[in-house]
């Protein structure tokens, strides 16, 4: 089975010689995308035998991750394992991370910082960060998940030739769990450890949480508007009926009119039924386009 690690690097040329060294004595292929680096980073991978992807300029995490897979793919990869470049991960835990996928097991394998007690060495304002955002992850997944920002994954050929990346930032990580769970792949997790030593993270924590949760929003809105829009939408507008009868018994009683309630009552009930028409049109719209793409 031909085992293939993808690392993305962006100025990591003071890691990446040792990384892909360590690396060759169990990959069979190891992919460096250099993601408009500044440095010598693609350089040194080209020497160290690395097969190198060069973007012309930096385009983010998801881009280098998106190059990644058509390469493995392109390369009739059985394997793509993917790690960062800046040390953090260790080489000891390429195969256990693949080994799920090389029995069968499953199809796609997440390296998780939060199983058999490995979390201690994670920064507590990150841990809260992954936190929240895997549980947004889980919304969507039909079987929920321990880590949905882990950058250590494994993903077997069928994914790979199934699956094309397009979220160009850190919110890749999410748009490829949900596209592996609509697709009906078996997701699986295995213990890794982290190490946070040094500067490990090129983007600022706040900036990566609202990028990674925009980006998840995003995506839990075109799989499923339904819930995502209509939900909303029955609850504003059952407010809204609250509220005009409110308005309606009021002046019955009174012959006047309260102002303030009549205006939540009309405006909640005009937003929940705009909700609603959204929610149906983008269901019918992204029904006909599977359609479509299916025939």
């Amino acid at each position: 089975m031909k085992i293939t690690v993808g690392i993305p690097a962006y100025n990591e040329e003071k890691n990446i010689a040792s990384i892909i060294e360590n690396l060759s004595k169990i990959a069979d292929t190891i992919i460096v995308c250099n993601d408009g680096s500044s440095d010598n980073t693609g350089r040194i991978a080209e020497k160290m035998g690395a097969v190198v992807i060069n973007h012309e300029r930096n385009i983010g995490y998801g881009g280098a991750i998106r190059s990644l897979f058509l390469k493995a793919r392109e390369l009739e990869s059985d394997v793509l394992v993917t790690m960062d470049s800046d040390g953090q991960h260790r080489i000891s835990d390429v195969l256990p991370v693949a080994e799920p996928i090389i029995k069968n097991q499953a199809d796609l394998v997440i390296g998780s910082r939060f199983l058999e007690g490995n979390q201690e060495n994670i920064p507590k304002y990150r841990k809260i960060g992954i936190k929240m955002i895997t549980k947004l992850a889980n919304a969507s997944l039909e079987d929920a998940v321990s880590d949905s920002q882990s950058g250590f994954r494994a993903y077997s050929k069928t994914v790979l030739s199934a699956i094309t990346p397009s979220e160009q930032g850190m919110g890749v990580s999410n748009e490829i769990l949900m596209k592996a769970s609509k697709n009906g792949f078996k997701i699986a997790e295995v213990p890794i450890v982290v190490s946070y030593e040094g500067k490990t993270s090129t983007q600022h924590p706040v900036s990566h949480g609202v990028s990674v949760t925009l980006s998840t929003l995003k995506f839990i809105s075109i799989e499923h508007p339904l819930k995502f829009y209509g939900i909303p939408g029955l609850i504003f507008f059952g407010i809204g009926l609250i509220f005009t009868i409110m308005t309606i018994q009021g002046f019955t009683e009174t012959r006047q009119i309260l102002l303030s309630a009549a205006v939540i009552g009309v405006g909640t009930i005009i937003f929940g039924t705009v909700l609603l028409m959204t929610s149906i049109i983008l269901y019918s719209i992204v029904n006909l386009v599977r359609e479509n793409s299916s025939k």
